[in-house]
């Protein structure tokens, strides 16, 4: 798997590409290349969200924290209105911002480096870019990406526009809109505050409001619990209300470092995730009892849009129901468990690599990339992390 992570790995040209505004503020930060991630072979490119999704099992996993440095100053070059750019059109010259959560996995991703570093300069430059994000959060930015004043949780979307990892677009349809506040980005905006009043407390500066905004969000994340159904809403406050499929977004409020739920509901929450969503290789994108579930991945390109994430089984997310698991149980012999099935898949399809998705039925027939990044990266950042502790 180390094998498998440097393939993904590679160099941005990035003469020709016109950067977001942050590069005027910051331009000791002007180079002509940088490091970056190809999201998945044969045909992804490097794209925001899979590369800081990607970046810490890839570099730091496997011991090359220059190149994980390489790519953090890479893509913050391209910080605009304060979101990082979710694709780099091969023919254009102006990065895409369609996507709410890779600036927000940007914190995680320095957070985890700066873990294994203790890098004080790199921190330093780019403090005054995070700064920077979190501002243009609070007030407001594109696709009405904006902090709810009146509950400290993340609203994001507009009609038309994918904008979380559940991003399947059909001509003009999106096929999992997601419009409202997605559980997955409000654990990420809320460990994002509280990762930057450590930054903050670090290199002495103004903590105090950080850590205001992320108290205020701890205490209405209550509203994702869905007491009923023992499990989180998908997404609240959407269009048409509180969204209560049972989708693995939530696993994140138990993996991320700072949970804001209870023990109780982090158990529950795994639990649930492990009895309706958990397969060999990953989790559902859906679970099998909803009406709209799709357990195979088949048909011409808009079919299999259409059930990219209504059951389809998602590699990646092995990974991060793992640490959660181990988190809730303490068993690191039980939490690898989960992860060794993809020790045999190493060599049943991409030989050498991890697929990017499976059938959500059985036999879970592996499909899309043969080599996934995210896939080898959270399958081997997990191991790791769990056999090291």
């Amino acid at each position: 798997m180390v094998l498998a992570a440097d393939q993904f790995v590679v160099v941005r040209e990035t003469n020709g590409v016109t950067p977001g505004s942050a590069d005027v503020e910051h331009s000791s930060l002007n180079e002509s290349v940088g490091k970056t991630i190809i999201a998945g072979y044969h045909w992804f490119g490097d794209w925001g969200r899979d590369t800081m999704i990607s970046l810490p099992g890839l570099t730091l996993s496997t011991g090359r924290a220059e190149v994980a440095r390489s790519i953090l100053r890479t893509f913050s070059r391209y910080v605009d209105q304060g979101m990082l750019p979710n694709q780099f059109p091969d023919a254009a010259t102006v990065p895409e911002y369609n996507t709410v959560d890779a600036t927000l996995w940007y914190f995680e991703s320095i957070r985890q480096y700066y873990a294994a570093t203790e890098d004080d300069d790199l921190l330093l430059e780019l403090f005054p870019i995070l700064t920077d994000i979190i501002d243009w959060h609070c007030r407001g930015t594109r696709y009405t990406i904006h902090l709810d004043a009146s509950d400290g949780l993340l609203y994001a979307g507009t009609a038309g526009v994918q904008l979380t990892w559940m991003d399947a677009k059909v001509g003009d349809q999106v096929i999992t809109p997601r419009i409202g506040k997605p559980i997955e980005i409000n654990v990420l905006w809320y460990n994002a505050l509280r990762t930057m009043a450590t930054f903050a407390r670090k290199i002495g500066k103004p903590h105090q409001e950080y850590e205001a905004i992320a108290d205020r969000t701890l205490v209405r994340f209550s509203r994702f619990w869905n007491e009923a159904a023992g499990y989180c809403y998908d997404v609240i406050d959407g269009p048409d209300g509180d969204d209560d499929s049972l989708r693995p977004n939530q696993i994140f409020a138990v993996s991320l470092p700072q949970s804001p739920l209870t023990a109780t509901q982090q158990k529950q929450v795994v639990d649930t995730c492990g009895q309706m969503l958990l397969t060999s290789y990953g989790l559902r994108s859906l679970s099998p009892t909803h009406p709209d579930y799709a357990g195979y991945y088949r048909g011409n390109s808009a079919e299999r849009d259409r059930v990219y994430h209504q059951g389809t089984v998602w590699g990646w997310l092995i990974g991060a129901f793992a640490l959660a698991h181990w988190r809730v149980y303490g068993s690191a012999t039980q939490a690898h468990q989960f992860l060794e099935p993809m020790a045999n898949h190493l060599t049943a399809h991409g030989m050498g690599s991890l697929s990017e998705i499976f059938d959500g039925n059985a036999p879970m027939k592996p499909d899309g990339c043969i080599a996934q990044a995210w896939t080898v990266a959270e399958v081997l950042r997990a191991w790791l992390a769990i056999e090291d502790a």
